[in-house]
């Protein structure tokens, strides 16, 4: 398939066959999952982040991606992966800085980040220092395409306005809104990620106690599923990440979360070891934790915290690896049951697929 495009008259045929694969992946590991609940994504126009390369050639410059088998260069004007606001930047403003030699001279990079509503927030990235030339063109540029705008370059970060856009998703009868920032981690594609929102939700009325949650990002899963628990505690590396999250809380009235800043292995490492630093920073007496929450990396979930799983009653599990979520969950399988499962198609016309386990204590 070509770079940048979509195929909406394959989709259906390419959701069934990454679906088959990974049954057989399950039943080739002599696990057993309930059937799985398909959440399908549009087919077009559902990512909604996007960056692209800058070539230039002569008096022309245009966006490029790289074919990853070919690694030749690819000329990208349309993006239909991308959301109708990325695609309508896309045209103006390519548009605008050909026009103007400040704007254009040694840009390398353009990334973009838009929502639902139609937020964006654009990052220029150069191959050369930005001054106070630069800014000056940089902000009619702004106002006229109506975006919030970042101008990087090495060791340099010039912000003309914020440096997020806030998200909606509706959960359960209730919007929750998320300030996304730039250079974070956020699910791409926002109809896939309230399907996800809402089958996490859903699952949680199994569940029982209170909530530990591993990778909780800037607390989008945090944030709807604290309406099933008493509690909360959450846990995330990215410092920038706990930031977000504790202001997502905060704006969002919820206030029986607490996040701290720590890696699951590490979480998971001084949970087992019992270690008194941890009770007391994170007041862990205070929690009756009996539902874990998890959305690893691809790499899935390392020992300790496979080991720290056992201790729970639930789990509710979303991955971005079927190959790892298996791993885990046979690890786990004398301990735990699959009692629902799910697929969820993040990233049409590609192998990978997002998939749900609550996994219930035999």
């Amino acid at each position: 398939m070509s770079v940048g495009q979509v195929y909406p008259e394959l989709y259906q045929q390419q959701l069934e066959h990454k679906t088959n694969e990974i049954i057989g992946q399950i039943h080739a590991r002599g696990l057993v999952f309930p059937s799985p609940k398909i959440f399908e994504s549009k087919p077009s126009h559902y990512r909604m982040r996007a960056e692209f390369r800058v070539w230039h050639e002569q008096n022309d410059s245009f966006y490029i991606m790289f074919d990853p088998n070919t690694k030749e260069k690819v000329r990208i004007d349309q993006f239909p992966v991308g959301s109708l606001r990325i695609n309508e930047l896309m045209t103006s403003l390519r548009q605008y800085f050909l026009a103007n030699k400040q704007l254009r001279h040694k840009l390398y990079q353009v990334e973009f980040l838009t929502t639902s509503t139609n937020e964006a927030l654009v990052t220029m990235i150069y191959h050369k220092v930005l001054d106070e030339d630069w800014i000056e063109h940089a902000r009619p540029l702004a106002t006229q395409l109506n975006i919030k705008l970042i101008g990087r370059s090495r060791k340099q970060k010039i912000l003309l306005s914020d440096n997020w856009v806030e998200e909606s998703f509706h959960v359960a009868g209730r919007d929750y809104h998320y300030r996304q920032v730039e250079n974070t981690f956020t699910q791409p594609n926002a109809g896939v990620c309230v399907e996800m929102l809402n089958w996490a939700y859903t699952q949680a009325n199994e569940c029982t106690g209170d909530l530990l949650e591993l990778y909780c990002g800037n607390g989008n899963f945090t944030l709807p599923l604290a309406a099933r628990f008493p509690k909360v505690l959450a846990t995330e590396i990215s410092k920038n990440s706990i930031k977000t999250a504790n202001e997502n809380a905060l704006q969002n009235n919820i206030n029986n979360v607490s996040f701290f800043k720590a890696s699951s292995e590490e979480f998971s490492s001084a949970w087992l070891k019992k270690e008194a630093r941890l009770h007391q920073k994170m007041n862990l007496n205070d929690y009756k934790l009996e539902t874990l929450f998890v959305d690893p990396p691809r790499a899935g979930l390392d020992p300790y915290t496979l080991e720290l799983a056992r201790n729970f009653k639930h789990i509710i599990y979303i991955s971005c690896n079927p190959q790892t979520l298996i791993d885990n969950i046979a690890n786990l399988s004398d301990t735990f049951v699959v009692s629902t499962f799910a697929l969820f198609d993040q990233f049409p016309y590609t192998h990978h697929m997002e998939c749900g386990v609550l996994l219930t204590r035999r």
